[in-house]
């Protein structure tokens, strides 16, 4: 049944559901992977595709920006739409001195500051990315391609973060920020699903000169892309 904020019929979702933040990228991406894919949902801008992908099931949805947008509707995808795995696929500010604009962050696990997920009293919770789809999509990587495998951090706040504590994360090997996957990671262990996030790196946040515009970070997917993929057919 439609839920609150997904207005899909019953088996409407593949298994396995690629999710970039972008509404538009989300339409992007559903077409460039399945030309004949076929709208599903679209509640408040948020367009859901479904269709095939190499003879496989396959849908894209955006989640919106943060960690309160991506939960609601990763938790109705996994608890009413009968979906499996979620692969985020997005971009992330380099941290790490070697996450240069461009390349391809995996995170294999995510730092937070946000108070959404405090499930066990005094237990700082650390949510990680499903095994078999963080190597499903570590395989897939080329020689074309700058690669890095990592933690990164999920804020809460796009602006206004204190400078000593983003250094204080990169000295200690956190390689991007963005603000979903701690959230995702999270969801799929509550849920008994899988989960991965793909980002590209669009920006830097100690050396600025090579930073993407708005309009390339919409467009400068298709390494992420390449695993993501990997990861959801695994």
């Amino acid at each position: 049944m439609p839920t609150p904020h997904i207005n899909a019929a019953d088996g409407a979702f593949a298994p396995a559901v690629l999710m970039p933040g972008d509404p538009r990228r989300a339409e992007r991406i559903a077409h460039l992977l399945m030309p004949d894919a076929e709208k599903v949902s679209d509640v408040r801008g948020i367009g859901a595709f479904t269709g095939e992908y190499n003879g496989k099931p396959l849908s894209v949805m955006a989640s919106g920006m943060g960690q309160p947008s991506l939960s609601i509707y990763a938790t109705e995808l996994f608890t009413q739409y009968g979906v499996k795995r979620i692969i985020r696929v997005g971009t992330c500010g380099g941290m790490a001195t070697s996450a240069k604009v461009g390349d391809v962050v995996v995170a294999m696990s995510a730092h937070t500051d946000s108070s959404m997920f405090n499930l066990v009293p005094g237990v700082n919770l650390a949510p990680t990315a499903s095994w078999n789809l963080l190597s499903a999509a570590i395989a897939a990587a080329d020689d074309t391609m700058n690669l890095h495998v990592g933690p990164v951090v999920s804020r809460d706040r796009f602006y206004g973060n204190d400078p000593d504590g983003v250094k204080t994360l990169a000295d200690l090997g956190t390689l991007g920020v963005e603000m979903e996957t701690a959230a995702l990671y999270m969801l799929a262990a509550q849920h008994n699903a899988e989960a991965l996030t793909v980002l590209t790196v669009s920006d830097h946040l100690f050396d600025t000169s090579g930073d993407m515009t708005a309009e390339e970070r919409e467009h400068k997917f298709e390494g992420a892309l390449k695993l993501a993929v990997a990861a959801a057919h695994c």
